[in-house]
């Protein structure tokens, strides 16, 4: 079990980009995560009129580790860590500092 996971709300903690908040687009299999906004890089595209692509520098999100991200606690307006509580025999992600459940 992640934990991060899609459209979660998260703030950089390292690199460039630090200190910007953004949504989770998709969560890669080496502990990878691509943001909103976040990490962006130019990519150069060539034209394919068969397609409909337009040629140029396009701007993309490139995929951010892991360790790099926390998630935001939108209560404390601060990044904050994720738990684990078992409630009903199901595992529910909760607030480190305030042990309230993330709203997913």
């Amino acid at each position: 079990m992640h934990m991060i996971r899609r459209d979660d709300e998260i703030i950089v903690i390292a690199g460039k980009d630090k200190g910007k908040r953004g949504k989770v687009l998709k969560v890669l299999a080496d502990d990878r995560l691509v943001i909103g906004g976040v990490n962006l890089v130019k990519r150069h595209t060539k034209p394919n009129p068969m397609a409909g692509v337009q040629g140029g520098i396009v701007e993309k999100e490139a995929p951010l580790h892991a360790s790099n991200v926390a998630i935001f606690n939108g209560e404390t307006n601060k990044a904050d860590r994720v738990g684990f509580n078992v409630e009903d025999g199901m595992n529910i992600r909760v607030f480190k500092s305030t042990q309230k459940a993330v709203d997913a």
